[in-house]
């Protein structure tokens, strides 16, 4: 038996979240039927973080071990066929040994939130930004983010059905970019940490396009912060604006 990493690229949508559901369609689901359409399963698949319903990916990544012997190159085209016509696509798919672990191997998880700044609607970037009022102030969010960076409780800024053991994690950078797009401005959140909480990036920008807007300060983020307490925390960000964009090891598995 060998075991294979698969970089994954995913538009949420039509999708309850990547986890394996009974009766309702996931990412996770979808790879492991078309695995099992090229070698005989059960098939159980392992990925580097569970999205949820509506978040898409660039950058996931999980492996498979099959007893069939495949290059990585004819493996790829195979699970690409049997997904036809879903909207995942195995982008890379490297061999590895046999206890790499796409999760448990991870370093470092990065995320990007999309929110797009103009008074016209989203036309080709519908249900793949989050569509907000023009004129943010995009160097108050950038104070605001600041605030975040570091080993903190997040208790604020997780769902309430978060399973996570802990809320303490530490988030490495919150990077801003603000680009100029046709008709208006689309402003990225970069995040990157070990580890997320559930709905935690979500919780972060929509209480940082608070901030923006103008409803709250930088301090106003730091009093969120401390309160430890769920309803302090602004509104959480709709899933199409969230993308998984890259996963980092140790020793990076695909070339």
């Amino acid at each position: 038996m060998e075991r294979f990493a698969l970089k994954i690229e995913y538009h949420g949508a039509p999708f309850a979240g990547w986890q394996r559901q009974p009766d309702r369609p996931t990412v996770q689901g979808a790879i492991e039927a078309a695995l099992g359409r090229i070698e005989p399963g059960p098939h159980l698949i392992a990925a580097a973080g569970r999205t949820d319903a509506g978040v898409h990916a660039w950058g996931q990544v999980a492996h498979c071990d099959l007893h069939k012997e495949w290059t990585p190159f004819r493996l790829m085209g195979a699970i690409n066929h049997h997904l036809k016509p879903a909207p995942i696509a195995i982008v890379d798919c490297a061999r590895v040994d046999s206890d790499w672990h796409a999760r448990f191997t991870a370093l470092e998880r990065r995320y990007v939130y999309r929110m797009l700044m103009r008074r016209a609607p989203a036309t080709h970037e519908a249900g793949l930004v989050w569509q907000v009022p023009e004129n943010q102030d995009v160097d108050a969010m950038r104070a605001g983010a600041a605030r975040l960076i570091g080993h903190h409780d997040f208790t604020t800024f997780r769902s309430t059905i978060c399973q996570s053991a802990s809320p303490v994690k530490t988030l490495d950078a919150i990077e801003i970019e603000d680009l100029v797009v046709r008709g208006g401005r689309e402003v990225r959140f970069h995040i990157r940490a070990r580890s997320f909480l559930h709905n935690q990036v979500r919780s972060i920008v929509g209480t940082l396009e608070r901030v923006g807007r103008g409803g709250w300060g930088p301090d106003d983020v730091t009093r969120a912060l401390e309160a430890r307490d769920r309803a302090a925390c602004g509104t959480v960000a709709p899933p199409h604006g969230l993308y998984l964009s890259e996963v980092i090891y140790p020793e990076p598995p695909f070339g």
